[in-house]
């Protein structure tokens, strides 16, 4: 499912969603959408090979959770397409990028934009914290660190069935902090689970502040090989990179992809709040208003009329 825009046309209209969104909204994960947007971009728009989407454009309220009496459930990786041996299957592991992963269903065709008006209204389905019935998302990763995890016991199964389809995980860097994740790249190894693709945001910041304040994790591209991944290293902003970093050869090994990313690219006044950009909602109506004219000037749109 391709549209005629550029991935570069996707990655700014996802960015220009998002940034209307916190305007409208006296805040939202701006710098979710600044670091991350080419990679979900190039994911939907380029790599990912998805059949056409099974649930409505306009996602429908929260269905319950599955159980003998709710015949109906469905997870939201409706959108993705259906499962079926040949396509992809992807799993977005920070469930607080699903604002960023919206906006991207709907940059890519796959979801109405009536139905980010939902987001994290009461009785719907379209999460602030992304849910395995939120719109992409198939299982809830919630718990920091256990996405590659799912990815990895995905992918096994897929390999052991002589499934073609690949299995990606989308992650962020706060995920090395956590022992699963290390655990997950061993047992790929370990069982040669070499369909298991993975994109990393590496934007050097997490909820309690900058990663090297937090917990400093050292080099990871090293930890990552010596685990047993095969991984590269790109600008997580340059397309070009991270298209020949996904053809890199990996037999026996899982592929990671490290995207060096910045929490203020395109909205370059963000910087004055870093390390604090995990959620950024406005101090006061003045910074408001400047952060408005500033992005708008950085994205190329006008300012957005958040007073309607």
């Amino acid at each position: 499912m391709r549209n005629e825009k550029t991935t570069e046309e996707v990655a700014l209209g996802i960015r220009r969603r998002v940034f209307e969104h916190a305007m409208r909204n006296n805040g939202g994960y701006l710098s979710q959408a600044c670091s991350a947007a080419e990679q979900l971009a190039w994911l939907y728009h380029e790599e990912l090979n998805l059949g056409a989407p099974t649930l409505p454009p306009v996602p429908e309220p929260f269905g319950g959770v599955p159980s003998a009496d709710n015949a109906d459930y469905h997870t939201g990786a409706g959108y993705n397409g259906p499962f079926s041996p040949e396509y992809d299957r992807l799993f977005i592991a920070p469930a607080h990028y699903a604002l960023v992963a919206y906006a991207t269903l709907i940059e890519t065709g796959r979801m109405a934009p009536e139905g980010l008006e939902m987001f994290n209204k009461d009785g719907s389905s379209v999460e602030m914290i992304g849910a395995e019935h939120s719109p992409g998302m198939e299982v809830h990763n919630g718990t920091l660190g256990i996405g590659l995890s799912t990815g990895a016991g995905l992918a096994y199964g897929r390999k052991r069935r002589g499934e073609p389809g690949r299995t990606w995980v989308f992650m962020s860097d706060g995920e090395v902090q956590e022992g699963q994740t290390w655990e997950a790249v061993q047992a790929c190894a370990f069982h040669g689970i070499d369909n298991l693709y993975a994109i990393m945001d590496v934007n050097d910041q997490q909820c309690d502040g900058a990663m090297s304040s937090v917990m400093e994790v050292g080099d990871i591209a090293t930890k990552f090989s010596n685990f047993g991944a095969t991984c590269v290293e790109v600008d997580g902003h340059d397309l070009t990179a991270i298209r020949d970093a996904s053809k890199e050869a990996h037999e026996g090994r899982p592929l990671i992809i490290l995207a060096r990313t910045s929490p203020f690219h395109t909205m370059s006044i963000l910087e004055e709040r870093f390390p604090r950009l995990h959620y950024v909602r406005f101090k006061s109506e003045d910074e408001r208003a400047r952060f408005n004219t500033s992005i708008a000037a950085d994205l190329g749109v006008d300012p957005i009329d958040y007073a309607h």
